[in-house]
């Protein structure tokens, strides 16, 4: 009995139909459209393909990348069908050494061949298996992003035909205690987790119930929070192996170490607690193995298996094409993340080509991708034309697109006019090629600033890069920080001037020549000609932002030595500080109690504005700005409220006083915002589809309902 043919243009699904056909003539003819959703997830496909096959076939093995999936059938007569889904031939794939001696190919210049397999190759196809979780706070980040993190690190241990690994992500409807009884069932052989800042509390709980089963899993941590706590989680969990850098060598490492090809010691890029020093004393000896000399030898790809589910969730895809930065901002750790290394856009293609299959699926969904670069364009001499040769790849594979960068690839003091003609030609081409908006990470206007966090640019070097994107008609959004610690009183208010000027957004001008702006830009009359009338503030991605001291930064070495800092916050990978003003630290405290009291609505209408597009994507951003001007005049009544407090340190009462008084100008300005966000929710709620309406009403009740002021602990570091 056979099933109807069911017709695809997916060659991989031919081909499939291929290989089980040469496997169990006998079998039924799978369901393309079934198999097509599979194909990102091997666990799934190969449970799938079992069933299907039933006494036809005795095993079915799935293994390698998406772009180089590998199927493997073994018949009743103990010989295996071995078909390489993306048509390549055998034997040009980087077969890993272990296969030499254990398997061998009928016809390796082909993609599909028969084989012999030993019981020893069988073992390294299924062993270890390996469970990757992301962790995740719902009620601080309502809407999910695509999980990169555990994404990559998936596609680097698939690569090296190792093991068998799976995927979770508490972000995509698995709770803490879900996935607790998820380690607990299927007992992995290595447990991966993937920790950013906010989820400590999360990661010690899933830790504490992986190290009380009576067989522990190989554990290894990584994630930007674990790289900041490496010595506290060490202590404290003897046995744990912490990622100190970019994943994917060190799982390539650690599946070689768990069949014993290699100690641990030469495992890339982890932390460990090594053996104890002497006979009879706790005291363990702490070690840390070489990271990779360059990341770029690894590609930078994750596997697809949540894309689907993600966007189920209402969430985003992303993706990377470089990695690292160009410079050392000194509010930055650098150690977990590398020097600059980017991709070749000729090797996107066929991750654009999957990724379209499953954007297909869902047509509500904003085709849009979010690089989440650092530093999109890079400093080499061929940034250019990469970076132009990445936008055409990402607009002819039908995305419009979003990333960041610096602002010095817009405006360079030590270059000359035919630089900037350049550059400026560079972004309007890219916003012809699909960019939709890209992220400038300005920080401050003030010059004494911007040296104190190491930016390598001025205020009037920001200011004028601001006005030729806006005048190129580039859609941009910036961080920037408004309170740090080491902050004089004379600095807050130039930041706040900084924020309220309006002779930076100009009107987008996308068709005058590229000669006038790069003139025009720096002539103040052209300047007032050309203003759009919006202050800076409106383009700022979150605002009233204060200074984290992230432990190992240098900013939190100055602040350090300044007699400023306290305790450290495992939570959040930084340590507790104090402000040299003391009237600005009140103002910073109040400041991130308004950033958290509204940080979930103005996370929802960030989210919402990502999957949206036309009209509807508007008028979320309009109703988003509205909480951008409302900060602004909390920025302007704390200002007015320190002004008239002295700044006479220790006077008893003043720093409750000044408290006092700013919860509340806080309190008003909080009650006007309330009377504006009605309608403005209530319009956009009229004007985006159903689902997504559900959710925004659903966030929009809990912040009209709260009336605490209460820290959150959330962070959304890259500004994503």
């Amino acid at each position: 009995m056979t099933t109807r043919v069911e017709r695809t243009t997916r060659p991989q699904i031919d081909r499939l139909r291929e290989a089980l056909q040469l496997a169990a003539p006998e079998a039924p003819t799978v369901s393309a459209t079934e198999t097509d959703r599979l194909l990102v997830n091997p666990v799934e496909l190969r449970d799938h393909l079992t069933q299907h096959l039933g006494d036809h076939a005795s095993r079915v093995l799935v293994a390698g990348t998406l772009d180089r999936r590998l199927v493997l059938i073994e018949q009743p007569d103990a010989r295996w069908v071995v078909a390489d889904l993306s048509g390549h031939n055998h034997d040009t794939r980087y077969w890993p050494t272990w296969i030499t001696g254990h398997g061998e190919m009928d016809t390796p210049d082909s993609w599909l061949s028969l084989a012999n397999l030993d019981d020893a190759a069988v073992h390294r196809f299924t062993k270890p298996t390996v469970l990757l979780a992301a962790l995740y706070h719902p009620e601080h980040f309502p809407l999910p992003r695509f999980p990169l993190g555990v994404s990559d690190v998936a596609r680097a241990a698939r690569s090296t035909l190792t093991g068998e690994v799976s995927l979770l992500d508490m972000q995509l409807g698995t709770t803490l205690s879900g996935l607790i009884m998820a380690v607990a069932e299927n007992r992995p052989d290595i447990l991966g987790i993937s920790a950013t800042f906010g989820q400590h509390d999360l990661m010690t709980e899933l830790l504490d119930a992986a190290y009380s089963l009576e067989s522990q899993p190989m554990v290894i941590a990584g994630g930007s929070l674990t790289a900041r706590n490496e010595a506290l989680l060490l202590e404290r969990y003897p046995k744990l192996l912490v990622a100190r850098g970019a994943g994917e060598p060190t799982i390539k490492d650690l599946l070689a170490h768990w069949h014993g090809d290699i100690p641990l010691n030469k495992v890339h890029g982890i932390g460990y607690n090594g053996a104890a020093r002497g006979e009879g004393t706790p005291i363990i000896s702490r070690r840390r193995t070489a990271k990779p000399v360059s990341n770029s030898q690894d590609d930078i790809f994750p596997e697809l298996d949540l894309l689907p589910a993600t966007f189920e969730h209402k969430g985003v895809a992303q993706a990377e094409g470089s990695r690292g930065c160009t410079n050392y901002c000194s509010f930055c750790p650098r150690g977990h993340k590398g020097t600059w290394f980017g991709s070749h856009p000729e090797a996107f293609p066929w991750l654009l080509e999957e990724m379209g299959h499953i954007f297909d699926r869902y047509p509500h969904v904003s085709r849009t991708l979010y690089l989440v670069d650092e530093e999109f364009i890079g400093r080499d001499d061929g940034a250019v034309p990469r970076a132009l040769n990445m936008g055409s790849t990402l607009h002819d594979a039908g995305f419009t697109w979003e990333t960041s960068c610096r602002v010095d690839q817009v405006v360079r003091l030590d270059q000359d006019t035919a630089w900037h003609r350049e550059r400026a030609d560079m972004w309007r081409r890219l916003v012809q090629h699909g960019l939709r908006r890209c992220l400038f990470g300005v920080e401050s206007g003030v010059d004494s600033i911007l040296e104190r966090f190491n930016k390598e640019t001025t205020g009037e070097q920001n200011a004028v890069a601001i006005r030729t994107l806006s005048a190129l008609g580039v859609p941009t959004r910036f961080t920037y920080i408004s309170f740090d610690q080491l902050m004089t009183f004379e600095e807050l208010k130039a930041t706040y001037a900084y924020q309220g000027r309006t002779d930076l957004l100009l009107r987008p001008m996308p068709n005058l020549p590229i000669r006038e702006i790069v003139e025009g830009v720096q002539d103040p009359e052209w300047v007032a000609w050309a203003s759009s009338g919006r202050p800076l503030h409106s383009g700022i991605s979150y605002m009233l932002v204060s200074m984290e001291c992230l432990v190992g930064a240098a900013y939190t070495k100055r602040a350090q030595a300044a007699g400023l800092t306290g305790e450290v916050r495992p939570s959040m990978g930084r340590v507790d500080s104090r402000f040299a003003d003391w009237r600005i630290g009140v103002a910073s405290q109040w400041a991130q109690l308004w950033v958290d009291r509204n940080f979930a609505l103005d996370y929802t209408f960030k989210s919402l504005e990502k999957m949206l597009d036309g009209d509807p994507r508007s008028i979320v951003r309009a109703a988003r700005i509205v909480l951008k001007y409302a900060a602004y005049q909390v920025f302007g009544r704390m200002i007015d409220a320190i002004e008239q407090t002295p700044p006479v340190p220790g006077e008893k009462g003043a720093e409750a006083a000044l408290g006092a008084r700013v919860r509340t100008e806080l309190e008003d300005e909080f009650k006007a915002l309330s009377k504006k966000m009605a309608g403005g929710v209530e319009h956009v709620l009229r004007n985006i589809p159903k689902d997504f309406a559900a959710i925004l009403d659903k966030e929009y009740l809990r912040w009209e309902q709260t009336s605490e002021w209460r820290s959150i602990n959330a962070s959304d570091p890259c500004g994503t």
